[in-house]
C-alpha cells in the first residue's frame, strides 16, 4: 500500500477523476456528451417497445406552414387575418388548445391585429409566443410579449431555446423570471392549459396537475425525442402528426357542421380534443435545430416537450451523488488494476467497456442519463497516465538492470532479466546448474612482488579476459573474491546443455591464459596460471540478501564440491578439473582424462574426477599419446599393481616430463608399496587437506 501511495500516476489519476466533478457541472465536454447521448438514445428507440418511444399522435397535432404552402400562398409570412381564420377554423374543428408558435411583437401594418385578437378571444385557450430578453452579460432584461392587442387576447409563453454543445435537447426554466413575470416555457404553459391547471415550480420540481417532474441542477427538463416511422425524417412532414396549413385554411364560415364534406370531417377527427401547434418549417423561417439524434424543427421540439411531460419525463439525468459514486468506483477499479503486474491495459479496456455498457443499459431501460463522457475521459487519461508511468519505470528498471549486471552477465541473460524483472525479487529456486570456481596459482606470492597499481592493472586485465569469455558463453558471474572468479551456468537463463557450455568456456579460458602468459612474458611481468573446478547438479539459486541489497547467487553441496575440485588441481598439478557428474553430461562434447576417485575434505561420498583437456576430438596428438599411456598406468594402479603402474607412469614422463597426474601417481604408488592400502580398499583416495 505504501508503494502505491508513492506512485505519482495514482495521484494524477485521482486528480483526473476529481476534476471530472466540476467539469461535469460546467459541461465542459458537452459536444462529446451529446454524441454519446445521441447514440444511447438511438439504441433506446430501437430497443424498447414502440408504445414507449413513439409520438403522442392521439393528443398532439402540428399544423405546418411549410415551403409548399407558402409557394401556393404567394407571400411570407402568413397574414394575421389568415392566422385569425386558421384559429377560428381550428376551434370549429374541435382543437382543445391552439398554440401559435409565432412571434408577433410588432403591430401589423395592415391593422389586422384587432381581427386576430377577436378570433383569439372567440376561440379561447390560445397561446402565442413571447421571448425572454437577456443582456450581453447574461442578465435578464425584460419579457418581449406579443403586441398589447394580442397579449390581452391570449396566453403567452417563451420559446427561448438553450443549446448544450450546439445541440437542442433540453428546455431551461428561469425560476426568478417565472415567479416575477408569470411567464412559462411555451410548451409547459400549453400543456397546463390542456389540463386546465396552473403549472408550479418549487425546489426544482415542476408540477402540472398530476404530472410531477424534477429538473436537473441547471433547471433543465430533458426531452425524450420520439421514434419516427421508417423512412421518416421530420415529425411535422412525414408522420400522422403533421397537417399542412393549406388543409385548415379553408372557408368554413357560414357552413353548418352537419354540412361539412368528408375531408373536413376527417380533419375534425384528427384535431378534435387535441393540442394543435401551429408553426413554420419553411426555409426562410430558420427555425431548425440540431438535436443529439438529428435535425428537428422548433415546432417539433415544442411538440416533443409536451409529449415528454405527458410521459412524466422518462429521461432524467443521474443525480450528482450517483455520478460521484460511479467516478469513485471507477477510480478504485483503476487502482486495483494498477496493482496487477500483467494485462493492465486489457483490464482497463474491460473497465471502460463495462462502464459503457452500464451507461447504455441504465439509459435504455431506466431512462437514467449518466454523464458518460466525463468518466470515460478520466478513464482514458488515467490509462495513458498509468501506462506512461509504467513505461518510464520500465525504462528506468531496464537501465538499472543493464547498468548493474552488464559487467557480470551476458547480454542474453540481461535481456531475459529485463523481460522478467521478477527474477530480481528476493528468493531462490532449485535448478540444475554447473558451478565454476577459479583461482590463480600462487597469487599471494605474485602480489607481494608488485606495487598496488601494478597489481590492480594485472588483475583487471586477467579478470576482464576471463569474464568476457564467461559472458560470451551465457554464464553468470556470481562474485569475485580477490583473484578468484565464482560463476555458474544454467541460471537465470535456462540452459539445458549447461555442463557442455561451462566446459567449453573453461577450455577457452585456459587457451586465453596461454595467450596472456605469452604477452606477460614479453612484458617481463609475472605469469598467471589458473586452476579451475567444475561440478554439476541441483543448486539453490536466486536473489539472496536484504530488500535493499541483494546478490544473485548460489548455494549447496554441489557448489561446495566445485570449490573443492578447483583446489584439488594442486594435488595433480592440473589446471582444469571436472566432477564425474559434469563429465557424464558433457562427455560427448569434450576430451578429458580420468584422474581419480577422491573423497574431499568434509565429504564422505567418493567423487570421480577428470581433467578437462579440449573440445571433442581437438586434443593434440602429443597429449593423446600422454593420455593413452597414462590410462595403462591408471588401470594397473586400480588393480593394486603399484610397481608396474610406476613403470607405465614413468613412460608417460618420457613423452611429457611435466605431466602432473603421472608424477602424482608415481609418488602415491611408491607410498602404497611401502604402506599398502587395506584389503577392502575401493580405489578411493581421501584428501586430508583442501588444496
Amino acid at each position: 500500500m505504501q508503494k502505491l501511495i508513492r506512485r505519482p500516476d495514482m495521484w494524477i489519476t485521482l486528480v483526473l477523476f476529481l476534476l471530472m466533478v466540476p467539469a461535469e457541472r460546467m459541461e465542459l465536454f458537452s459536444s462529446l456528451e451529446n454524441w454519446l447521448l445521441g447514440n444511447r438514445h438511438i439504441v433506446r428507440l430501437n430497443t424498447l417497445e414502440p408504445e414507449k418511444t413513439q409520438f403522442a399522435y392521439d393528443e398532439i397535432v402540428i399544423v405546418d406552414t411549410e415551403e409548399k404552402f407558402f409557394d401556393e400562398y404567394g407571400s411570407w409570412p402568413l397574414k394575421r387575418s389568415d392566422i385569425a381564420k386558421l384559429t377560428t377554423n381550428l376551434k370549429r374543428l374541435g382543437a382543445k388548445v391552439i398554440a401559435l408558435d409565432m412571434l408577433m411583437d410588432f403591430p401589423n401594418g395592415y391593422d389586422e391585429d384587432p381581427i386576430l385578437a377577436e378570433a383569439m378571444e372567440d376561440a379561447g385557450n390560445i397561446i402565442v409566443v413571447a421571448q425572454l430578453e437577456f443582456g450581453g452579460d447574461g442578465k435578464f432584461k425584460e419579457v418581449n410579449y406579443p403586441t398589447e392587442t394580442l397579449k390581452v387576447a391570449a396566453e403567452s409563453g417563451y420559446t427561448n431555446h438553450t443549446l448544450i454543445g450546439n445541440k437542442l435537447s433540453r428546455v431551461r426554466f428561469f425560476p426568478k423570471e417565472i415567479k416575477d413575470h408569470n411567464v412559462w416555457p411555451f410548451a409547459i404553459k400549453t400543456l397546463a392549459m390542456y389540463k386546465g391547471v396552473e403549472p408550479q415550480l418549487e425546489n426544482g420540481q415542476l408540477t402540472i396537475g398530476d404530472i410531477v417532474v424534477p429538473l436537473d441542477p441547471f433547471n433543465d427538463l430533458w426531452i425524450d425525442l420520439p421514434s419516427l416511422p421508417p423512412m421518416a425524417t421530420f415529425l411535422a412532414k412525414d408522420t400522422p402528426a403533421g397537417i399542412s396549413a393549406a388543409e385548415i385554411l379553408m372557408e368554413l364560415e357560414g357552413i353548418p357542421d352537419d354540412e361539412w364534406d368528408e375531408e373536413t370531417e376527417d380533419l375534425q377527427q384528427m384535431i378534435s380534443g387535441k393540442i394543435v401547434l401551429v408553426g413554420d418549417t419553411s426555409e426562410v423561417s430558420h427555425d431548425i435545430f440540431t438535436s443529439p439524434i438529428g435535425e428537428v424543427y422548433g415546432i417539433e421540439f415544442l411538440a416533443d416537450t409536451i409529449m415528454t411531460l405527458m410521459k412524466n419525463a422518462p429521461i432524467r439525468p443521474a443525480s450528482s451523488q450517483n455520478e460521484i459514486l460511479v467516478l469513485l468506483i471507477l477510480f478504485i477499479c483503476f487502482v486495483i488494476v494498477a496493482l496487477i503486474p500483467k494485462y493492465e491495459n486489457l483490464l482497463f479496456l474491460l473497465i471502460i467497456a463495462a462502464y459503457t455498457g452500464f451507461g447504455v443499459f441504465t439509459y435504455v431501460y431506466y431512462g437514467v442519463a449518466f454523464s458518460m463522457s466525463y468518466a470515460l475521459i478520466a478513464c482514458v487519461l488515467s490509462t495513458g497516465t498509468i501506462n506512461l508511468y509504467l513505461f518510464m519505470m520500465e525504462r528506468k528498471q531496464k537501465g538499472f538492470i543493464k547498468g548493474a549486471f552488464s559487467q557480470y552477465l551476458s547480454p542474453t541473460v540481461i535481456d531475459q532479466i529485463v523481460e522478467n524483472p521478477d527474477m530480481l525479487e528476493l528468493g531462490g529456486e532449485k535448478r540444475e546448474l554447473t558451478p565454476f570456481f577459479s583461482d590463480i596459482q600462487g597469487f599471494s606470492t605474485i602480489s607481494e612482488g608488485l606495487t598496488p597499481e601494478e597489481l590492480v592493472q594485472l588483475l583487471n586485465e586477467y579478470l576482464t579476459a576471463m569474464c568476457d569469455i564467461i559472458s560470451s558463453h551465457q554464464g553468470t558471474i556470481d562474485k569475485f573474491e580477490g583473484d578468484a572468479i565464482i560463476a555458474f551456468w544454467g541460471a537465470p537463463l535456462e540452459l539445458p546443455n549447461h555442463a557442455t557450455v561451462a566446459c567449453h568456456a573453461t577450455i577457452e579460458m585456459q587457451q586465453r591464459g596461454v595467450e596472456l602468459r605469452k604477452m606477460l612474458r614479453e612484458q617481463n611481468r609475472p605469469l598467471l596460471f589458473t586452476r579451475m573446478g567444475l561440478n554439476s547438479g541441483p543448486v539453490v539459486v536466486g536473489n539472496m540478501g536484504s530488500a535493499e541489497r541483494m546478490d544473485y547467487t548460489m548455494m549447496g553441496d554441489v557448489v561446495n564440491l566445485a570449490a573443492r575440485l578447483e583446489g584439488a588441481n594442486k594435488f595433480y598439478k592440473t589446471f582444469s578439473m571436472i566432477s564425474g557428474s559434469t563429465y557424464e553430461l558433457a562427455k560427448d562434447d569434450i576430451d578429458s582424462r580420468q584422474l581419480d576417485i577422491i573423497r574431499v575434505v568434509g565429504k564422505n561420498e567418493p567423487v570421480p574426477v577428470h581433467e578437462l583437456l579440449a573440445r571433442k576430438n581437438e586434443t593434440s596428438s602429443e597429449m593423446s599419446g600422454v593420455v593413452e599411456q597414462y590410462m595403462k598406468g591408471l588401470k594397473l594402479y586400480q588393480d593394486r599393481n603399484f610397481s608396474d603402474a610406476i613403470a607405465e607412469f614413468e613412460k608417460v614422463l618420457t613423452i611429457d616430463s611435466e605431466d602432473g597426474p603421472s608424477q602424482t601417481y608415481i609418488k602415491r604408488c611408491g607410498m602404497f608399496l611401502e604402506s599398502p592400502p587395506e584389503k577392502d580398499w575401493d580405489g578411493v583416495f581421501t584428501f586430508t587437506e583442501k588444496g
